[in-house]
């Protein structure tokens, strides 16, 4: 599991007293890709204002953008920002346009060309190292029609390994992420991917909570004590059996303080970050919604809707 680095001191941007952890202990933190409407900038502001302690930094066009000119400046411009608030920080990879105007996510380590996914990946490594990030996470990608299965494999498992690579010799943690409908779905996936790239130790997982009620058989809670170890990063969003829909907290069919007692239990202190990236459009209230929830949450109970469950 990532060890966190030390909050930042008191400062101008960062007032004093703020406390390091939240109920339970956990660090939250929030997806920028759920402030897509906002200058990078102007969204950590809000979100250190807030109290969130990291973000999960979403490399996309308004936000970092790694194919930008002048990515050493703005690199250390964001560093300095991230130190200033005391925001701890991950790095995120699904931005949907980034690469091909025209295709979402394309290409990815399964297509015919995926040089400009593994390019994309190996910058997000070597801006994750000067950000000082605890992980940089991403994902297979959906196998396209054309690609047998066993090929979109052998390709998964070469990309994955080449970024690996690069990770270990910038010594940034991996987090790879199972996503429903993507050729790696859930964590079942990512052992049987850890096992073919060799168990290296930097590769690690990504688990969203949300996924977990999505399509896993074990209960929420189960899902997090199985992975404990390997556990570098974690999104949170509320979310259905059999439906991948990012829903705001108490929407879906989760039962939150569960979950945040087996991350705790689980020794893991590493970002604990929303992840509700069709929400830009309200983002400042949907945060402070969030971490309301969230806080609550760790301190014990809260009202259940009828179908609500740990499964």
């Amino acid at each position: 599991m990532t060890t966190p680095p030390a909050p930042a001191p008191a400062g101008p941007d960062r007032p004093a007293g703020r406390p390091p952890l939240d109920p339970a202990g956990l660090r939250l933190g929030y997806g920028t890709n759920g402030f897509a409407n906002h200058r990078l900038g102007d969204a950590l502001t809000v979100l250190a204002d807030l109290g969130y302690q990291g973000v999960a930094l979403t490399l996309d066009h308004d936000h970092l953008d790694p194919f930008a000119p002048e990515l050493a400046r703005r690199v250390t411009a964001v560093r300095r920002r991230l130190d200033a608030l005391g925001l701890g920080v991950v790095i995120e990879t699904g931005a949907r346009y980034l690469l091909d105007p025209w295709h979402k996510h394309a290409p990815t380590l399964l297509h015919d060309e995926p040089g400009a996914r593994i390019e994309f990946l190996r910058r997000a490594v070597w801006i994750g190292a000067d950000l000082g990030a605890e992980a940089v996470s991403f994902w297979a990608g959906v196998r396209p029609p054309e690609v047998p299965a066993a090929v979109a494999w052998d390709r998964l498992v070469a990309g994955c390994a080449a970024v690996c690579v690069a990770a270990d010799a910038a010594g940034v943690p991996l987090g790879f992420e199972p996503e429903p409908g993507m050729l790696v779905e859930d964590i079942a996936g990512w052992r049987r991917l850890r096992d073919a790239l060799g168990a290296p130790p930097a590769f690690g997982i990504t688990l969203d909570i949300g996924h977990c009620r999505c399509l896993e058989p074990e209960p929420v809670p189960d899902c997090v004590a199985a992975v404990a170890e390997h556990l570098v990063n974690v999104q949170i969003d509320d979310m259905r059996r059999g439906v991948h829909e990012h829903l705001e907290f108490g929407e879906g069919e989760i039962d939150f303080p569960p979950v945040l007692r087996a991350l705790a239990g689980a020794g893991y202190r590493g970002l604990v970050a929303v992840e509700l990236p069709r929400h830009s459009h309200a983002a400042p209230a949907v945060a402070a919604r969030s971490l309301d929830f969230l806080r609550a949450a760790a301190r014990g109970p809260v009202p259940a809707a009828a179908d609500r469950n740990t499964g």
